[in-house]
C-alpha cells in the first residue's frame, strides 16, 4: 500500500527473494546461526508495504526486539519502493516468502484464482485518516462527489477504502477522481499544490499535515473503534500474507514467524508509545516529516489499531468482503475460510501463556 524507498534496493530484495524461493523447499532456506530447536535457522524474506509507517511498525519492531531470532528465524525484511512491485504481488509471484500487507488482498487474490492466506492479524483497523485541505469543503464521505481524492496507489487498499466510503453514501466511482499520490512528501505536495482535495494517509504523514496547517482529519479509520463506526465493523488491515502452498509446506517456519509477531503484539499492548518509539530505528520516528515527540503523540492516539494477540477478529473478514462486494471487486462466492487462519496465532498465545482477548473469527469468517 505505502511505497517508501529504503536503503535496501529493490533489485537486492528481488534477488534475495528469488534465492530464498529456490532454496527453501524444506524449511524456508538456511542461514548462519541456529533455530529454536538447535538446528540451522530458516531464512524468511518478507516485503512490507511501507515499513517505516506506523501502521506497519510491528514487523520491524519484532526485529529490533530480537524476537525473530528468539524463535529461530533469520528474517530478511524489505519495503516497497515507489513505482516498484507491491509487497503482496512480490509474495504472490514468489519473489519473497511473505508480505506485510492488508488482509483484503487475500480476497482479491482468490477472485483472481490465487490462494493466499493471512497467517497472523496485527491490526483491526486500517490506521488511515482521510486528510482534507482547509478549503476542500469535505467533512465526510457524503462530500466526495466531484472531488479528487488521493490514494497511495490505484488498486491499493486505500483506493478500495476510498471507493467504499463513497459507495456507502451512494456516490459511484465515476463521480470521484482517484489520484495516486504515494505517502509522505508526495502526499503532502498533493494537498499543498491542490492536485487533490483530500488524501487517505497514515502516520507520520497525518501529523506532518496537521503541523503544517494544510489539512484536517475528516474521517478517522485509525483505530478499531473508528473503523467500526465508519466501516460497520472491525476492519482487519495489516497482517502477514503468504501463498497457501508455501504455508502448507513450511508450517514450522510459519509458526516461528507468528510466534515472534504475537510476542511483539503483546509487547506493544503492554508498553507505551514512547517505549515503542525508542526501539524503532531513529529514521522512522524522527525525520523531515515529523519530530520524535510528534511521532509519539500520534502513536499514542492511534495505538488502538493494534491487536494484542495476532488473532483475526470475529466478523472482520465479513466486513472486508462486504466492502469488496459493494465496490464490485468480489462476490459472496468468495470462500472466506480459505483467506485466513487463526491456527498459528492461537498456538503462539498458548505457547507463551498469553490470554487471547480478541474474539476469533471462525472458519466461515
Amino acid at each position: 500500500m505505502h511505497k517508501r524507498t529504503l536503503a535496501l534496493s529493490l533489485a537486492g530484495v528481488l534477488a534475495l527473494g528469488t534465492a530464498t524461493a529456490c532454496g527453501s523447499s524444506g524449511n524456508g532456506g538456511q542461514s548462519s546461526g541456529s533455530g529454536a530447536s538447535g538446528g540451522p535457522a530458516p531464512t524468511v524474506t518478507m516485503m512490507v508495504g511501507g515499513i517505516d509507517k506506523q501502521i506497519y511498525l510491528p514487523y520491524e519492531l519484532a526485529q529490533q526486539l530480537g524476537y525473530y531470532q528468539k524463535y529461530g528465524v533469520n528474517m530478511q525484511l524489505s519495503s516497497e519502493v515507489d513505482g516498484g512491485v507491491g509487497a503482496e504481488d512480490a509474495m504472490a509471484s514468489g519473489q519473497v516468502d511473505m508480505a506485510g500487507a492488508w488482509y483484503n488482498h487475500t480476497i482479491d487474490f482468490q477472485v483472481k484464482g490465487k490462494s493466499v492466506v493471512d497467517i497472523v492479524q496485527l491490526s483491526g483497523a486500517p490506521g488511515e485518516r482521510e486528510m482534507c485541505g482547509k478549503n476542500s469543503g469535505v467533512h465526510s464521505a457524503a462530500d466526495f462527489s466531484g472531488k479528487t481524492l488521493g490514494v497511495t496507489d490505484l488498486g491499493s487498499g486505500t483506493d478500495s477504502l476510498t471507493k467504499f466510503l463513497a459507495a456507502q453514501k451512494g456516490i459511484k466511482a465515476a463521480q470521484i477522481h482517484r489520484l495516486a499520490v504515494g505517502a509522505g512528501a508526495t502526499a503532502i505536495a498533493a494537498i499543498q499544490g491542490g492536485s487533490a482535495q483530500c488524501v487517505m494517509t497514515t502516520q507520520p504523514t497525518v501529523t506532518a499535515m496537521e503541523q503544517k496547517g494544510i489539512a484536517y482529519s475528516a474521517i478517522d479509520l485509525a483505530t478499531t473503534a473508528g473503523a467500526t463506526q465508519a466501516l460497520g465493523g472491525a476492519w482487519p488491515a495489516a497482517g502477514v500474507l503468504a501463498r497457501a502452498d508455501w504455508v502448507n509446506s513450511h508450517k514450522d517456519t510459519a509458526q516461528k514467524v507468528v510466534d515472534a509477531l504475537v510476542d511483539t503484539m503483546h509487547w506493544i499492548s503492554t508498553h507505551s508509545a514512547a517505549d515503542i518509539a525508542d526501539k524503532l530505528p531513529q529514521s522512522y520516528v524522527q525525520n523531515s516529516l515529523v519530530t520524535k515527540a510528534d511521532y509519539i503523540a500520534a502513536l499514542t492516539q492511534d495505538k488502538g489499531q493494534f491487536l494484542p494477540d495476532g488473532v483475526m477478529p470475529a466478523g472482520g473478514p465479513k466486513t472486508v468482503l462486504a466492502m469488496e462486494e459493494l465496490i464490485g471487486s468480489a462476490s459472496s462466492t468468495v470462500n472466506l475460510a480459505e483467506t485466513f487462519t487463526n491456527e498459528f496465532a492461537l498456538a503462539a498465545n498458548k505457547t507463551e501463556g498469553y490470554t487471547v482477548s480478541t474474539t476469533p473469527a471462525g472458519a466461515a469468517g
